[in-house]
């Protein structure tokens, strides 16, 4: 199956010289969520601005369900709806007015019935006649997702959709995002948290320095890159590692209760039981054992250290 984007050699240079994407190639497929992840100024929002048009690339190209952004924008376009990262709204609009606006920009014909089970799945319908001054920034936020939404766009790109919003509300646009997905609309977000990116993302992409490291589908990327901990509590506290265990990469819990073993989970031999039998030799009582992943995050961060 064609990919619903294809990105190919996308470089971005602007006129102060500052290289804000290099050679980037990527294919979205159809139907999923992808989650961009990368530190500021790494040009997650200058690759989802040249996608979506709103600036154009030095090179490279970018199509759309086939079609090529630059000669069919009219088209590409509207495949495509974009969720800013600014609070980007009129002051006194109203709610449903403003999202019946977004549909008529793009040709749509009025569909009153389409755009109040809109607001109804963003829980806004009770809303529609407000002001939007009126609604809080999470509200808000769900606003900008119904007009990029009005005119039925079959790719989504969410640029930190979740900025500035509370932990509860952040779970509600987390699944606002699987139900669209389920509906059939491709998503791309951009985010800083670590943890949505784990939560809901099917793929994973890390962006620094304008660089694509890499895009993995997310379990994969864990189990390639991740590494496991064994934590062994003792019994009684030690005060140091004792010499006869100075052969494995082993750290000390601050308060010397545990001993922490980190292995990489691909690894053919982890001596984990010649460990267990060494702190019992060492005259050490073990109390229990806990085995941990590490987390999205940590790879991001190990990833985003390699590449400075």
């Amino acid at each position: 199956m064609q990919p619903v984007i294809e990105v190919k050699d996308l470089c971005k240079t602007y006129q102060d010289g500052l290289k804000a994407l290099d050679c980037i190639t990527l294919d979205v497929h159809r139907g999923e969520i992808l989650a961009l992840l990368g530190p500021n100024g790494a040009g997650k929002t200058t690759l989802i601005s040249i996608i979506c048009g709103i600036v154009s690339p030095t090179s490279g190209s970018v199509t759309v369900d086939g079609r090529d952004i630059i000669t069919d924008y009219r088209f590409t376009r509207q495949m495509i709806g974009l969720v800013p990262q600014e609070l980007t709204l009129g002051t006194f609009d109203l709610v449903r007015n403003t999202v019946c606006f977004s549909r008529g920009l793009f040709g749509k014909r009025s569909n009153p019935a389409y755009v109040d089970d809109l607001l109804r799945d963003l829980s806004l319908l009770n809303k529609k006649d407000q002001e939007v001054r009126t609604l809080s920034g999470g509200m808000k936020r769900r606003v900008l997702i119904a007009k990029a939404l009005a005119h039925e766009p079959r790719v989504l790109f969410l640029d930190e959709p979740t900025a500035g919003v509370d932990v509860e509300l952040r779970k509600d646009m987390w699944d606002i995002v699987r139900r669209l997905r389920e509906s059939g609309v491709t998503i791309i977000l951009t985010t800083h948290y670590i943890e949505e990116a784990e939560e809901i993302a099917d793929r994973v992409g890390v962006i620094n320095r304008g660089r694509l490291l890499l895009v993995e589908e997310k379990h994969m990327l864990m189990r390639k890159l991740g590494k496991k901990r064994l934590t062994v509590q003792l019994k009684e506290p030690i005060a140091r590692i004792p010499e006869s265990l100075s052969s494995y990469d082993l750290d000390l819990a601050a308060d010397g209760s545990e001993i922490i073993l980190t292995y990489d989970i691909r690894s053919s031999r982890t001596r984990i039981t010649a460990l267990l039998q060494d702190i019992k030799n060492a005259g050490m009582t073990l109390k229990d054992l806990n085995t941990s992943q590490s987390s999205l995050e940590e790879i991001f961060v190990s990833l985003v250290k390699e590449e400075a």
